[in-house]
């Protein structure tokens, strides 16, 4: 697009707004929050991520260790009575299945989410080095539409 074009489009865009001003188009600003702070910035803290992180693996590994504990007394209780005859042996049985497909449920998630929050916690951080160096890829181009620049030759200051 030449300089010629673009100067018309822009007088074309300011006389359908009717205005003397050109404007870009963008969101309006959230309103503020409660705290003063927009809604719907995201703040990830490392330290509360690896809090989280942590404190799902310490339920993990105590979940393991102690509510494991009733499992293999109950299958044995489970299994004397069904071969003494009661029928209160199948209901234990019962019983116990279900509470050691529940607490693997849980360990389960538990591990999710100790797994997830490490993921997260490099994702981000990853996020922001990738924004950082962009920014400043964007600030280094800027730099160079500097109106005191000059093209090599033509009495740049650098040149001097």
């Amino acid at each position: 697009m030449a300089w010629d074009e673009w100067e018309q489009l822009k007088s074309e865009a300011v006389e359908r707004q009717g205005g003397g001003q050109m404007q870009l188009n963008r969101l309006d600003d959230p309103p503020p929050g409660p705290d003063g702070s927009s809604f719907g910035d995201l703040v990830v803290g490392q330290q509360d991520l690896a809090k989280i992180g942590d404190s799902a693996h310490k339920l993990y590994d105590r979940l393991w260790k102690e509510a494991r504990v009733a499992v293999p007394s109950s299958d044995k209780a489970a299994s004397d009575l069904t071969s003494q005859g009661f029928a209160l042996g199948a209901a234990l049985q019962h019983v116990s299945n279900r509470w050691e497909n529940q607490l693997r449920s849980l360990m389960d998630a538990c591990a999710h989410i100790n797994n997830h929050l490490a993921i997260t916690k490099n994702q981000t951080r990853q996020d922001d080095d990738y924004i950082r160096r962009n920014m400043s890829a964007i600030a280094t181009l800027d730099a160079g539409f500097d109106e005191n620049w000059a093209a090599p030759g033509k009495n740049n200051k650098a040149d001097n």
